[in-house]
């Protein structure tokens, strides 16, 4: 019965999980270039997390692995401290999610307040479209700064040594990307572009067309698929803050990727075996030398439209990438790193949330203030400091609100039975009363308002 029923399962979401992979693929090394990783590291994390997601995890639709989200902050830890620490930080987060799931600590996640969410995740998406300079403008060995800002400065610096076929394309394949998400929205654009980009490559390395593009060859000499990688893991206290934070917005990312998922397929995830499952998918991706994942939305929406109906599809997904990049990987190195930064000019461009911003410039200015001190934080000084920033201004905000004492006043001809309820003696009333109401809470912060 139960091999039936895996059979099943199988037979129901192997197009769904074969759709993902052809998405995963492009993504995963694309998204691990803009982490300052290598493209294998990008790969072997988009294998190891969506086959202990699809075992462990709490929902059937989530698709775990490298995101956009998490790529901002991995290249501002991977300039500073080399990439060689990435793994490390994969197993620190993922054993931080595990402790979280221990304690059931998922429900307190209201206490992060959306607008810091979107500032931040603002910042990270100016931070990945800014990272593509170099690769967008053909520029080659400039000094490298712990700065993303001066790593800018210098990119603009040195913008009169671009090369114009590299940025020609760069733009060619950025607006065939937006105009293929209009015509074709339930495509992924990376799948249709990446075949172009590679053949691309290819002839110009072949010098059958005549001009100079760097490709992924040119930046990684090694290309070859593997399932591990061998990594010095050194766990340095340093590293514990950089950890909470991936740990925290992978959390998020994922909890808010299920919820989506949830109103997409009117179903229910299970919020505990969902940290479970991205907490041993962090911990599996640092161990096999790869890069922190989180759920991707994008694939998950698609994992949904391509007819999922299980975790399974998950596990499939990471067969078919394991399949695919092995047959297939060797032919990336082909691709220009100007396409590369076409497609994470446009997930940056996806990252940020229009239509949110506009709503709170309309109704909640305050908030909309909030998020972009937050997205200019994590842009000039650091991801970390931008969102513990965002909560710690937050938390003012909800305590002078609170501190001004919430009140109703009322005016009441017949007050007796008001009256009676706090004086003790039942005294009886003139003809016009006034009835002050306390709402909410009556605490010490409010006492004196009050």
């Amino acid at each position: 019965m139960h091999q039936n029923f895996f059979l099943k399962k199988v037979s129901e979401n192997w197009k769904s999980g074969l759709a993902v992979s052809l998405v995963s693929i492009p993504l995963a090394v694309s998204l691990a270039v803009a982490s300052h990783a290598t493209p294998v590291m990008g790969v072997i994390s988009a294998i190891w997390a969506g086959l202990i997601a699809s075992i462990f995890g709490g929902s059937n639709y989530n698709i775990i692995g490298p995101t956009g989200a998490l790529s901002g902050i991995l290249a501002t830890y991977a300039i500073s401290n080399g990439m060689g620490v990435l793994p490390t930080l994969a197993i620190m987060s993922g054993i931080i999610i595990f402790v979280a799931y221990i304690f059931k600590l998922e429900k307190y996640l209201v206490f992060v307040p959306s607008s810091t969410i979107l500032g931040f995740v603002l910042g990270v998406a100016l931070i990945i479209i800014f990272n593509q300079t170099n690769f967008a403008l053909g520029l080659t060995n400039l000094p490298v700064h712990e700065s993303f800002i001066q790593n800018i400065i210098e990119s603009i610096k040195h913008a009169p040594d671009c090369s114009i076929a590299t940025f020609l394309l760069f733009l060619i394949f950025t607006l065939t990307l937006f105009i293929l998400a209009k015509i074709l929205p339930n495509i992924p654009g990376a799948i249709i572009v990446s075949p172009f980009g590679i053949l691309i490559g290819y002839l110009t390395t072949q010098k059958i067309i005549p001009i100079e593009l760097q490709t992924l060859q040119t930046r990684f000499s090694d290309l070859q698929p593997k399932l591990f990688l061998s990594s010095n893991f050194v766990f340095s206290p340093k590293l514990i803050i950089p950890a909470l934070t991936v740990a925290l917005i992978s959390i998020l990312e994922t909890m808010i990727s299920a919820r989506i998922a949830d109103g997409m397929t009117k179903t229910k995830h299970n919020k505990n075996k969902e940290m479970l499952g991205l907490g041993l998918s962090n911990i599996a991706c640092g161990l096999a030398g790869g890069i922190p994942a989180t759920a991707a939305l994008a694939r998950t929406t698609l994992n949904i439209k391509s007819g999922c109906t299980n975790k399974i599809s998950s596990g499939i997904n990471s067969i078919f990438i394991i399949l695919i990049s092995f047959l297939l990987l060797g032919y990336f190195k082909f691709m220009p790193l100007a396409v590369i930064a076409a497609i994470l000019t446009v997930v940056g461009v996806n990252m940020i949330e229009t239509e949110h911003f506009i709503k709170m410039l309309k109704i909640d200015k305050t908030n909309f203030t909030l998020a972009l001190i937050v997205a200019v934080v994590t842009v000039l000084e650091d991801p970390i400091i931008g969102i513990l920033l965002g909560a710690c201004i937050a938390m003012l905000i909800f305590m002078h609100k609170l501190s001004k004492g919430q009140y109703e006043l009322t005016e009441s001809t017949n007050a007796t039975d008001q009256i009676q309820l706090v004086t003790p003696n039942h005294t009886q009333p003139k003809n016009e009363t006034l009835v002050y109401s306390i709402n909410g809470e009556l605490a010490y912060i409010n006492s004196q308002a009050h």
